[in-house]
C-alpha cells in the first residue's frame, strides 16, 4: 500500500447510541484509482466494521451507493479520490431523506411516490400469450428510451430544492418514469398517471432549476420530462375546456 495518506470525514448515526449524527474522521492510504466506495470498503474491512452503507454492483448500474460527497449527490462507486486529492472529502447520506443508520437513508417515501405513478405497462386489453409479443418499432422505442434509463439512485431528489422544501412533491425520478410509460406505444395508462402528475404535488411545484438533470448519472434529464408533462397537461386541460368529453358534434338537439 502507498505511504501517502488521505482523510475522509464520514457522518455517523447509530440510533441505539446517538441522538444526533456525528462526524467521524478516518485516515486511509491514498490510492489514486480508488473510488469513494473503495475507500469505504477499506474502512469497513480494516478500520471500523460498524460502518453502514448500501452498495451492490460497483458499476454505476444498481444505483444503491448514492451519497453526498463534499455536499454533492454522487454515486460513490463512480466518484474517485483523485478528483479531491490532496484535499479531503466529507461523505454524508443523501440529503432530504431520513437517516436510518450512518450513510443509509429511509427510502419509504420514494417507494410510495413510485407506486402512485403506476410504473408498469397498462395495456388497452390483455393479450393471450399464444398471440405473441406486443411488438414495437425502433422509432417507438426511442420515444421513451432515455427516460427508461433511470436507476432509482435518488441523486436527483437530493439535488432538488423543491423536494427539500416540500417532501410530498412526487419528484424527478417518479415523474420521469411516469412519462416513460406514457410515451410507450404499448401503454394505455396515461390518463391515470396524468391525474396524479397534474396536481399541486405533481409537476407544477417544479421550478425548473435543472439540478436533477445535472446530477443524473444516466443522463435521463428528469427536468425535461417534467416540463414535457406540464405541456401535455396544459394541452389536455384546454382540450377539455374547449371540447368537453361527451359533447356531440353539431351542438344540442
Amino acid at each position: 500500500m502507498p505511504d501517502e495518506q488521505f482523510e475522509i470525514d464520514i457522518l455517523r448515526y447509530r440510533p441505539e447510541t446517538e441522538n444526533e449524527p456525528v462526524m467521524q474522521t478516518y485516515t486511509i492510504p491514498y490510492v489514486r484509482d480508488w473510488s469513494v466506495l473503495d475507500a469505504l470498503n477499506h474502512i469497513k474491512d480494516n478500520l471500523d466494521g460498524t460502518l453502514s452503507y448500501r452498495w451492490s454492483c460497483k458499476m454505476a448500474v444498481c444505483g444503491s451507493c448514492g451519497m453526498m460527497v463534499n455536499g454533492e449527490p454522487k454515486l460513490s462507486c463512480n466518484t474517485f479520490l483523485r478528483d479531491y486529492h490532496p484535499g479531503k472529502i466529507t461523505v454524508e447520506p443523501l440529503a432530504h431523506f431520513p437517516i436510518e443508520r450512518d450513510l443509509i437513508i429511509n427510502m419509504d417515501s420514494f417507494m410510495e411516490k413510485l407506486e402512485k405513478i403506476k410504473p408498469y405497462l397498462i395495456p388497452t386489453e390483455e393479450k393471450p400469450l399464444a398471440d405473441g409479443e406486443h411488438l414495437q418499432s425502433p422509432d417507438e422505442l426511442m420515444k421513451y428510451k432515455q427516460y427508461s434509463m433511470c436507476i432509482n439512485c435518488l441523486l436527483c431528489y437530493s439535488a432538488c430544492p423543491e423536494f427539500g422544501l416540500e417532501p410530498d412533491f412526487l419528484g424527478p425520478a417518479a415523474l420521469s418514469l411516469a412519462l416513460r410509460y406514457n410515451l410507450d406505444s404499448r401503454d394505455n395508462g396515461q390518463d391515470q398517471r396524468t391525474r396524479i402528475a397534474n396536481t399541486d404535488k405533481g409537476v407544477w411545484p417544479c421550478m425548473f432549476v435543472g439540478s436533477c438533470s445535472e446530477v443524473c448519472p444516466k443522463h435521463v434529464n428528469p427536468a425535461s420530462a417534467i416540463q414535457q408533462t406540464k405541456i401535455t397537461s396544459t394541452i389536455e386541460w384546454y382540450k377539455n375546456v374547449l371540447m368537453p368529453r361527451g359533447s356531440e358534434a353539431g351542438g344540442n338537439d
